[in-house]
């Protein structure tokens, strides 16, 4: 090859790798454009837990994203008030809000089957459930109607059944009670002679305070250690059963959610599951010894009795009945619940059941 003929075809090759990045450039910015949104939380930054959900999630979309991909976090009540955070999804006010289902129940009571219902599913069913139980392809088949697309982005685990100004021994103490409880619960303490409130957390304290109620559930020693309501009410009842695994979801605007790049989709996907994850570990590591500051701060530790157990199981069976007499789509939902939950508790009480049971003794004999 002379030296004329190599610099020409140099030339030419150098013109190729020129166009091939010209084209590549374009394409890779469009896989990965510039896109921000805004997530508002129902969650108020002193329930540290539940709000970093939404910090995570954000977090890990960044840097997964190389910061192509921005979603911006605002607490309760900076954009929207808490229990109208999944509105300002459905109608475009916001992109995004990680919140509970279940405080939407005014709309739908299937709302509900979303977080939790009383004697439901625990934090492992509710998980399996939503992952491989066909439970998320149910929910946003709901959900598709509001303009909604949800997925898991938290869980508690099982919650406390909350404080009370006075003992609750039997059913007639509980007649008459004015009490901050979501959900589904509230019709099934209604049931029970209570009279149910919602009433977003930031409110509540000062509620249970000026005797606006004489009950409130929240979450768990944890949250209810930093909000304080020990100093209101002593009596600290165990468990939630309305309440014994609740998800908490990130909503989507559906058609937004449905525009994103697969790839962004599937940054989303990844870091609501790391969220739901992370919640839940963190719970679990913070409960213990927060349970033992409130007792050292004088909460009496009382769990509710079998007869008012079996009573609130009973009302709750109740409530299902006249919901799936006039809901298809509740009825829909919880039937799958159901299904899912006689298989697992079939299962966690051979081998988990016995070995926790075992554990517990040597916890309780001093020999861990």
């Amino acid at each position: 090859m002379n030296r004329r003929n190599f610099f020409r075809q140099a030339a030419t090759a150098g013109v190729g790798a020129a166009a091939a990045t010209a084209l590549a450039a374009p394409a890779i910015a469009q896989e990965s454009p510039k896109i921000t949104w805004r997530m508002t939380s129902s969650f108020t930054k002193n329930t540290d837990i539940l709000w970093s959900a939404a910090t995570d999630i954000a977090e890990s979309v960044k840097e997964a994203s190389d910061g192509n991909f921005t979603i911006h976090t605002f607490a309760a009540g900076e954009i929207v008030p808490p229990l109208q955070a999944a509105d300002a999804v459905s109608n475009g006010t916001v992109e995004m809000a990680h919140t509970c289902a279940y405080y939407y129940i005014g709309k739908d009571p299937t709302f509900a089957l979303g977080t939790a219902v009383p004697f439901g599913l625990n934090a492992r069913q509710t998980n399996a459930w939503f992952s491989v139980g066909g439970g998320n392809e149910l929910l946003n088949d709901f959900l598709g109607s509001y303009n909604l697309f949800a997925l898991p982005a938290g869980n508690t685990g099982a919650q406390m059944g909350g404080w009370y100004r006075k003992e609750i021994n039997t059913i007639e103490d509980l007649k008459g009670l004015k009490m901050r409880i979501a959900g589904l619960a509230g019709q099934v303490m209604q049931k029970l002679g209570v009279t149910p409130q919602q009433i977003a957390g930031g409110d509540v304290y000062a509620a249970l305070e000026k005797g606006t109620i004489d009950a409130t559930e929240f979450v768990g020693p944890y949250d209810d250690q930093k909000l304080g309501f020990v100093k209101v009410a002593k009596y600290y009842y165990y468990p939630a059963w309305w309440e014994g695994g609740p998800a908490v979801h990130a909503f989507m605007n559906k058609e937004k959610f449905n525009a994103l790049p697969k790839s962004y989709q599937r940054m989303i996907k990844d870091a609501c599951a790391n969220a739901n994850q992370n919640m839940l570990s963190r719970y679990d590591t913070s409960n213990a010894k927060a349970l033992r500051q409130l007792v050292s701060e004088g909460a009496v530790l009382k769990p509710f009795s079998p007869e008012i157990l079996e009573a609130s199981y009973k009302a709750a069976l109740e409530v299902y009945a006249e919901l799936n007499a006039k809901n298809a789509a509740f009825k829909k939902i919880y039937d799958s619940q159901q299904a899912f939950k006689k298989e697992g508790y079939l299962w966690n009480q051979i081998a988990e059941y016995s070995y926790d049971t075992f554990m517990m003794v040597q916890q309780r004999k001093g020999t861990l």
